[in-house]
Formats: C-alpha cells, sequence, structure tokens
C-alpha cells in the first residue's frame, strides 16, 4: 500500500516539491506549479516569446545549466512550457508558454510591477 508518506519521499527524491493544501487554497495550488526560486524568473523569461536554452540560461547567470533543465523539464511536465526541437545541424530547441502558461503572464507582469514598486520599498525598511 502507498502512504502519503512513501509518495512524498518519492516526489521528494524526483526533485518535485510538494505542497500540502488541506482547504483546497487557490493560491497553494497556483503556487504548486508556478513557484519557487526558478519557475517565475524563466515563465516571465518566456513571455516575451519562445527562447533557446542558451538564451534562457543567459537571462538567468545565476542558475546553473542542471537546474535550468530541471525546472524547465517541470514546467514542460506540468503543461505550463512547450519544446520544440528542430531537426537541424546543429540541433536546435526551443522553449516558450504553452496555451495554459500565457494565461499566467497578467500574473507575472503583476509580479512585476509589485517587484519595482512595493517590493523596493520592503528591501529599503530592512535595511533601516
Amino acid at each position: 500500500m502507498v502512504t502519503k508518506e512513501k509518495l512524498v519521499t518519492k516526489e521528494l527524491l524526483m526533485g518535485k516539491k510538494t505542497y500540502e493544501n488541506p482547504l483546497d487554497c487557490p493560491v497553494t495550488r497556483a503556487v504548486s506549479f508556478i513557484g519557487g526560486r526558478w519557475k517565475p524568473i524563466i515563465l516571465y523569461s518566456l513571455t516575451g516569446g519562445s527562447l533557446r536554452f542558451g538564451q534562457l540560461a543567459a537571462y538567468i547567470p545565476t542558475i546553473s545549466r542542471k537546474m535550468l533543465t530541471e525546472q524547465l523539464r517541470e514546467l514542460e511536465r506540468d503543461g505550463l512550457v512547450t519544446r520544440t526541437a528542430y531537426a537541424e545541424i546543429p540541433p536546435r530547441v526551443e522553449y516558450a508558454l504553452s496555451e495554459i502558461g500565457k494565461t499566467v503572464i497578467p500574473v507575472m507582469n503583476v509580479m512585476c510591477e509589485w517587484g519595482k514598486t512595493t517590493a523596493v520599498e520592503l528591501e529599503a525598511l530592512k535595511t533601516s
């Protein structure tokens, strides 16, 4: 029998963060798909259109290539990002927001504005 603890352990070993959501909170549900250190940055980078892996890596220089690969795979698995491989030499792969992924653009835009204003004020309070 698969217990909740075994399932959580398996998901943690696979690198998938799990979020307890006993009250079926929609914010918790959303964060389980777009939350974390890198996913919001990756999603925001893709709001302007498709990018190649190297372009994404250049936009986010502090992320390791391994972590970028893992995060892109999770976003693709969750249906937020599409991966298109072209049969060319050298091989070319592009990542883009899926139709469902495009629904997160307004959220990313609001977060961007919040980061430009309120987050700056909060950082100032923290240092004073």
